[in-house]
């Protein structure tokens, strides 16, 4: 499977961003998809997840409220806005691709990665 990511960038803290994500050499919708993210000196955070059929979603309590992970199927794509960021947000962000069934949708267990896109939020 390949990913393509974008939507990174530079903004100010309360600003918003949407990163996007598009799969291909796979059937999209046999994925359940989520996104990472990891600041230098850190581990990497589960931030979103959404199933194959975008009926429920997880979301990192320190995200939850700001953050909507989405898809669509149709386009091989899966979607995070971001609003009212914060300087802490600031990470390299990976969107993953899970085949396998898990129990949870907060499994932090995925089969494929994207390459990562930066996003720096400034105070």
């Amino acid at each position: 499977v390949q990913f393509v990511e974008s939507g990174g960038g530079l903004v100010q803290a309360g600003g918003s961003l949407r990163l996007s994500c598009t799969v291909s050499g796979r059937t999209f919708s046999n994925y359940a998809m989520g996104w990472f993210r990891q600041a230098p000196g850190k581990e990497r955070e589960h931030v979103a997840a959404v199933r194959r059929t975008d009926t429920s979603a997880y979301y990192a309590d320190s995200v939850k409220g700001r953050f909507t992970i989405s898809r669509d199927n149709a386009k091989n794509t899966v979607y995070l806005q971001m609003n009212s960021l914060k300087p802490e947000d600031t990470a390299v962000y990976y969107c993953a691709a899970r085949g396998l069934l898990v129990a949870t949708i907060s499994d932090p267990r995925y089969d494929a990665w994207g390459q990562g896109t930066q996003v720096t939020v400034s105070s």
